[in-house]
């Protein structure tokens, strides 16, 4: 049988074949064609809701300064802050920061209805947890995870209750483009990352930087986790391994795992750390401590891996690896633009590197906290890497790479070195990345192959000419020890190394020791090199003068008449180091008892020093300080103070009013000034002489303590009221 019914919109007439014919068979039929199916209505969802998991409590969570930032950070100046972006390098506790805030909110009566954790390394993993929250408190559907997630998005917006959401370790910030939970009054959002880019603080989202512990935190830390596995130690043992470790939270909570696993005492633990030889990889515990993902070795792979990825591709690496090796705490940028420097970064980059394509991996390193980077218009133009974020680098690198890494470094420092050293902090600086390049490659003796790099002596002359003279001294005690184990004895790089000991024991006042040590190297030149050869005839030069100090004068003056005689022989007139020869003997023929000769030998040397080397040269400059002491005590004190008034002025637009040669060019205008007739100006001269020295100069420097002398001699002819 057939039936007519329906309508245009249930399509027209519908022909039913019903099993048994009836007419109720034909309405279920029917009415089973055209049921609705709506879903059961969606109970109301309990409060508070936890979506994701808050990481467990590290042991011995430690009060610290950043928990106070980020609570504070919340309202500023009655503004709340309804995002906030913690920011460091790994390993210094963001994630732990992050879950004590969120404990605190949900466990501490604040009135958070939903807590909300994602774990934000890529974004599909923030995509997922969206998509679930979406689900679990909004009944959003899971088939399609983008609109489950921006459903739950568009309800935290809509005035629901009170939510707080957790992205930790943002990777990049692209990853959340479209995902931001919304800035509304009643949520809060809270962020770890590595990152540093400006994109993150847009929004109004207020930055924290943190920072590792301070060193009593990092005691109180070690102290706590020691105590757990009943061990103690000794508050100035854990404040020193906590500097040795840089106080990183998470460089100490291995550390302090390691200690306790293998029943060591912290000073054995600092010994294995100190010998450049163990890795990072070997001193870290094999169960990690706080459910750490990472060792301390592989902590900031993946950050290195991001930053290579930025612009300009492939620089970051190579660029963290060169600032492996020098001074965590102030690595000129000058220094890490050089040719040496860029030469270095387009080897391993395959392409050629400009200066401004080193600052981008800087930018690029900074941008992921694996170092901080000053912007251009900052004063401080000086890179700062964590010590163990150095150590880890060194780490990855092949013994081949790690010797290229260390003469790149070596080489750009000596680039950035300036001859003349008017800038004191840059000079201070280099001389700080220096030690600390010798440090990292002592024991591997890189600095030694193929030649011996000439840092290692640029860095004690350096130390030398500031006035720093014991530092030079006991830098070259360890220069020579060293090249002595990797060179041998007889090596002429070895017999240089005690040329330079030998000549800043003299020029600390050891002259008699100096004397001795020239006299036993001049026999080792002789023997190994002989006697014509330019090293044996400078040793017998400052042999020499170092007899004149030691109070033969004559005897000095005899040699180095004799070796002058040699010098034009084989030099010729103009050759520097006969010039230097020639200013050697006329100072002492002076001190023979003979002003007027050498005043007359040291007018002519200047002269030939101007037309030879330079009005600025350094041997200029001291012949012409010369030059006025003699005339002075050839009877002409007005017109020694006078040309000792020129010089000065010449000195300090050359090398500056810090450099020792300027004091010295002070101290001889304040002592003729006095000889002059103006004992009250000298007295008063020595005052401000001694006050800038102290500032600048080794506490032990002689050159203070014959300031001193004068200063006292002046005042008393003062008070005396002798001319």
């Amino acid at each position: 049988m057939s039936a007519t019914g329906g309508s245009a919109a249930a399509g027209g007439n519908i022909e039913i074949h019903a099993e048994d014919g009836s007419i109720a068979a034909q309405w279920i039929s029917e009415v089973h064609q055209h049921r609705h199916v709506h879903p059961p209505v969606r109970e109301p969802v309990p409060w508070p809701q936890m979506v994701g998991k808050i990481p467990p409590r590290a042991g011995a969570f430690q009060e610290r300064a950043e928990r106070s930032r980020l609570r504070d950070a919340a309202t500023s100046g009655g503004t709340v802050v309804l995002c906030q972006v913690l920011t460091g390098m790994g390993g210094v506790g963001k994630t732990q920061l992050a879950a004590d805030y969120a404990e605190q909110a949900w466990n501490g009566g604040s009135g958070v209805d939903l807590l909300v954790w994602v774990s934000a390394t890529r974004r599909d993993a923030i995509v997922a947890a969206f998509a679930q929250a979406g689900a679990q408190v909004c009944g959003a559907d899971l088939a399609d995870p983008q609109q489950a997630a921006a459903t739950f998005l568009a309800w935290l917006h809509a005035g629901r209750p009170k939510w707080l959401v957790v992205l930790d370790d943002v990777a990049d910030p692209n990853d959340l483009t479209g995902l931001w939970p919304p800035a509304v009054a009643h949520g809060r959002t809270l962020v770890t990352t590595r990152r540093r880019d400006a994109a993150l603080l847009r929004g109004g989202r207020r930055l924290v930087e943190v920072g590792v512990f301070t060193p009593d935190e990092a005691v109180a830390y070690l102290t706590d986790v020691l105590a757990a596995s009943g061990r103690t130690e000794s508050d100035t043992e854990l404040a020193a391994l906590g500097a040795d470790l840089g106080c990183l939270p998470l460089a100490l909570s291995q550390a302090a795992a390691y200690i306790a696993d293998a029943g060591i005492r912290v000073s054995a633990y600092r010994e294995q750390l100190a010998r450049q030889v163990r890795r990072l990889e070997d001193l870290s515990p094999d169960a990690l401590p706080d459910d750490q993902p990472d060792t301390m070795a592989a902590a900031w792979s993946l950050s290195v891996e991001y930053a290579d990825q930025l612009r300009p591709v492939g620089l970051a690496r190579p660029m963290l690896e060169l600032t492996a090796f020098l001074a965590s705490n102030g690595i000129p940028v000058a220094v890490l633009t050089t040719d040496p420097a860029l030469a270095y970064l387009a080897a391993h980059a395959g392409t050629s590197v400009t200066a401004d394509d080193a600052q981008g991996a800087l930018r690029a390193l900074h941008r992921l906290s694996l170092l901080t980077a000053p912007s251009a218009d900052e004063a401080d133009q000086a890179v700062r890497v964590h010590q163990i974020v150095q150590r880890a680098n060194r780490d990855t690198l092949t013994p081949e790479r790690y010797e290229q890494t260390a003469h790149a470094a070596a080489k750009a420092l000596l680039a950035a070195w300036p001859n003349i050293e008017r800038d004191t902090a840059l000079a201070q600086a280099l001389r700080t990345c220096t030690t600390a390049l010798i440090s990292c490659t002592e024991q591997a003796g890189c600095l030694y192959r193929p030649d011996v790099s000439a840092v290692l002596d640029r860095i004690g002359s350096s130390l030398g000419e500031s006035g720093q003279v014991s530092a030079a001294i006991a830098h070259y005690q360890q220069f020579a020890a060293a090249a002595n184990r990797h060179l041998g004895h007889d090596h002429r790089s070895t017999l240089g190394v005690r040329y330079q000991l030998a000549f800043w024991r003299g020029r600390a006042g050891d002259s008699a020791g100096a004397a001795d040590a020239f006299a036993a190297l001049l026999n080792d030149y002789v023997r190994v090199l002989g006697h014509d050869d330019p090293d044996t005839l400078a040793t017998r030069h400052s042999l020499a003068s170092q007899q004149g100090w030691a109070g033969d004068p004559a005897g000095a003056a005899e040699t180095l008449a004799t070796l002058l005689d040699n010098r034009l022989r084989v030099l010729g007139p103009d050759d520097p180091v006969t010039l230097a020869t020639r200013h050697s003997l006329a100072f002492w023929r002076g001190k023979a008892a003979d002003p007027a000769g050498a005043a007359e030998a040291f007018a002519a040397l200047v002269n030939d020093c101007l037309r030879v080397l330079s009005p600025d040269h350094r041997e200029t400059l001291i012949a012409r300080n010369n030059l006025a002491n003699w005339q002075g005590y050839a009877g002409d004190p007005a017109g020694a103070a006078e040309a000792y008034a020129a010089l000065l002025e010449h000195q300090l637009l050359v090398v500056g009013p810090d450099h020792p040669d300027t004091f010295v060019t002070r101290h001889n205008l304040a002592y003729w000034q006095g000889h002059a007739g103006d004992p009250a100006g000298a007295a008063e001269a020595f005052a401000a002489l001694l006050e800038h020295q102290l500032r600048v100069l080794d506490p032990d420097d002689p050159h203070i303590l014959n300031t001193r002398n004068n200063l006292a001699g002046w005042r008393e002819r003062v008070t005396r009221g002798e001319p």
